[in-house]
């Protein structure tokens, strides 16, 4: 099935959309996984799911997603007493969990990023609105890259119950990285589910102005 059938416009330009089996494998379908199947991922999934994040769109292309992929077992053990009791079991059944960050001095970068325009004077004078700018960005791509592993045949477990200052000061002392969140990636295991929560409906969550 051509997962980008087209559409006529009223103009009579062709459009295009993904197809309905496109959208229940990111959205309607996916889950939040629990537990995981015993098969592995090669770096060269999450090299190429990189190929994928690095399109998603952040303010004047700032990029300050930093992700550290924790795949050995000693990295595991270095990320345990950061998490949760509830996601110890999680972290450390998954094959890989995505320790997603966020550079304040993301401004650094820019000039090669945002090369037509000097802004980095912006942030740079600015640490409270940087570390604003940097969080906000690196959950939008934080967000990105589940859709991403989603769009590859992946499945996600993000999570946010761990305790920042233990995991920062483990992974990225020294540095201008502060963690956001995390996320287990690899192939659940759909009997480890539990039945699908409600949602709000359009009229619950959304108006109009």
């Amino acid at each position: 099935m051509n997962a980008y059938p087209q559409l006529a416009a009223e103009n009579g330009e062709q459009l295009k959309q993904l197809d309905g089996a496109a959208l229940d494998l990111l959205f309607r379908e996916a889950r939040s996984h629990n537990g995981w199947l015993p098969r592995q991922l090669e770096t060269a999934q999450l090299r190429d799911l990189w190929e994928l994040v690095r399109y998603a769109p952040t303010a004047v292309n700032g990029m300050p997603m930093r992700v550290i992929f924790v795949i050995s077992t000693e990295g595991k053990q270095r990320l345990r007493p950061a998490l949760s009791p509830g996601n110890v079991d999680k972290v450390m059944a998954a094959p890989v969990t995505a320790i997603i960050g966020y550079d304040v001095a993301f401004w650094k970068q820019l000039p090669r990023l945002f090369p037509h325009s000097n802004v980095s004077a912006m942030f740079s004078d600015d640490p409270e609105g940087s570390t604003l700018t940097a969080f906000r960005n690196s959950t939008l791509q934080g967000a990105w890259l589940m859709l991403a592993a989603r769009a590859k045949g992946l499945d996600c477990g993000p999570m946010s119950g761990f305790n920042a200052d233990v995991l920062d000061k483990e992974f990225f002392a020294g540095t201008s990285i502060r963690s956001n969140f995390i996320c287990n990636l690899g192939y659940g295991d759909p009997a480890r589910l539990y039945p699908r929560l409600p949602r709000l409906s359009f009229e619950d969550a959304c108006t109009f102005a």
